[in-house]
């Protein structure tokens, strides 16, 4: 899309990105109008492979890597663009009609940027626009005034805008996420990991009670496994969606009779050689 206006009073930075192709393209293809070496951020920023889309995702704080988890483990979620911008036409256009003042910096306008953009399979919810923001930041007059224009711009799209805090993320499914998310792996290389994962299970269901490391750790002395390799391809197991378990318990309180295979397995098996 055209992000700006003919005319407009940009600095050179923004006409650079512009030229650069940032904020456009989807998929892997896509490339975030603001990434982390760009402009300090409120807590930690982080460069997070993101399963869906295929690519390294770029978030500017810790609150962002949250929801990101969120999103990127969602089964619906097909696709997740994030910093994404704003054409400047219409968010100029809406300031004005709103009586704001437009974001700009030393007199030049600047481009405004929806945190993310999601995409789904869910026909009710095909796409959807989210800001994060901690909940103190909406007690500043400033912050509020530009979450209005942007929540006008998503409206006049016809998309529907939701704004989110650390009040709406849940910790323990945040951590979870956290704990499995670096241990997926690439389709291609899992095919060795979905046969296995019967094995892992059957053993499992003869032993409800016990926790997932007592589990593990009890799997690696009777194959004569490394310590702990068991534990390692069970947390594959669950970030790849192969075996599944309410994502809202605290892993650590987990025990295996609490697991149960995907009835999705013969999909991913499929998913996988598609990407061979």
């Amino acid at each position: 899309m055209t992000l700006t206006m003919a005319g407009s009073n940009l600095d050179a930075r923004t006409e650079k990105w512009i030229k650069q192709g940032r904020g456009a393209g989807v998929g892997k293809d896509y490339r975030p109008w603001l990434t982390v070496r760009d402009l300090p951020s409120s807590g930690r920023s982080h460069r997070v492979w993101g399963f869906q889309a295929q690519r390294t995702h770029h978030l500017l704080s810790d609150l962002e890597l949250a929801a990101f988890f969120l999103f990127d483990w969602h089964p619906a979620v097909t696709d997740i663009r994030e910093q994404y911008p704003l054409r400047m036409t219409d968010t100029v256009e809406l300031a004005a009609k709103a009586g704001i003042r437009h974001p700009e910096v030393g007199g030049k306008l600047r481009v405004m940027s929806t945190d993310f953009l999601v995409d789904t399979s869910m026909p009710s919810l095909p796409r959807m626009a989210v800001q994060v923001k901690p909940s103190s930041d909406l007690l500043k007059h400033r912050v509020v005034e530009k979450l209005e224009i942007e929540r006008r711009y998503w409206e006049m799209k016809g998309v529907p805008w939701y704004l989110l805090t650390e009040k709406q993320i849940p910790k323990a499914v945040a951590k979870n996420i956290e704990w499995l998310y670096p241990a997926q792996t690439p389709l291609g290389d899992i095919e060795g990991l979905l046969d296995v994962a019967p094995l892992y299970l059957n053993y499992f269901s003869q032993n409800p009670a016990l926790r997932l490391s007592e589990a593990a750790m009890r799997l690696d002395q009777a194959y004569s496994l490394e310590l702990g390799e068991s534990l390692q391809k069970t947390r594959t197991h669950l970030a790849m969606r192969m075996v599944l378990f309410d994502i809202r318990r605290p892993w650590a309180d987990l025990v295996v009779g609490d697991l149960h295979a995907s009835s999705d397995i013969h999909a991913l098996r499929d998913r996988c050689a598609a990407n061979q």
